[in-house]
């Protein structure tokens, strides 16, 4: 089996995979500090815990990070495991292709996100990628990525709302019973997920104008997909791991173009 690991800068997301069927999965606050045997025990401690094996279980692991400071670490739990490792980035020899100004700065979960459209859906595709940033991919059927948007992620709006002004909670995110909030933190709840979800919908429908791609699907993954996107008019599939999902169709093809 095959650990995938997406490290993002709120929150990593493991994912232990047999071919491409999930078989179970995590969802673990990103913690800059943690060295590598603390990543080790985790992991040892999280798959025999939930999955009812050790990590001998696992094969090997394939990585997509965004947060530089953490690659060493996880590299040194997975010797400590005993395991081989690959990470993916824009550098990796996978067969797509970021048609942007600067392709080596895109991020590897945008990469592997590209990969993992063109393999499982091969249609062009928007992914709206809800974590600590709010991205939209543009990718085409053919595994192009053609750019996007990036705004602030669900969260950054709010604590940001709260730190600046001292009257106003901090709330959590969740569908509000009404519109007209009759309180406060109704009216904070209504107005910050009614933004979010109308944000979604209106830079989507920028771009489909702009873009303007045949039979193109919008696909919500990340954190906060199972919530926020059903609410979205535009958005036609929810898939929270799309990004682990990538990782297994890189490692599968990095694995054929090493042998």
């Amino acid at each position: 089996m095959i650990l995938a690991v997406d490290i993002g800068n709120t929150e990593t997301m493991l994912g232990l995979f047999e071919g491409r069927a999930e078989q179970a999965n995590w969802r673990l606050a990103t913690e800059r500090r943690r060295t590598g045997d603390e990543i080790a025990l985790l992991v040892r401690g999280l798959v025999s815990a939930e999955y009812g094996a050790g990590p001998w279980s696992i094969s090997r692991g394939v990585i997509a990070s965004v947060v530089p400071t953490l690659d060493r670490p996880w590299a040194e739990a997975f010797e400590r495991l005993d395991l081989p490792l690959r990470f993916v980035d824009a550098e990796s020899p996978l067969p797509v292709q970021l048609d942007v100004e600067a392709p080596s700065t895109v991020g590897a979960d945008r990469v592997v996100n590209t990969l993992a459209t063109s393999v499982l859906h091969g249609r062009d595709t928007i992914v709206v990628d809800l974590g600590t940033a709010t991205t939209f991919d543009c990718i085409t059927a053919a595994g192009v990525f053609l750019g996007g948007a990036i705004a602030p992620g669900p969260r950054a709006g709010i604590d940001r709302l709260s730190d600046q002004s001292s009257k106003l909670p901090s709330i959590e995110i969740r569908p509000p019973h009404q519109a007209i909030g009759r309180s406060t933190e109704a009216a904070l709840e209504s107005g910050v997920f009614w933004a979010i979800v109308d944000g979604i919908d209106g830079t989507v429908r920028r771009i489909l104008a702009e873009w303007q791609p045949e039979n193109p699907l919008v696909i919500a993954t990340g954190g906060l997909a199972e919530m926020i996107a059903p609410h979205c008019e535009t958005v036609e599939h929810i898939d929270p791991f799309l990004t682990l999902r990538g990782l297994v169709c890189a490692d599968e093809v990095l694995g054929e173009s090493s042998q």
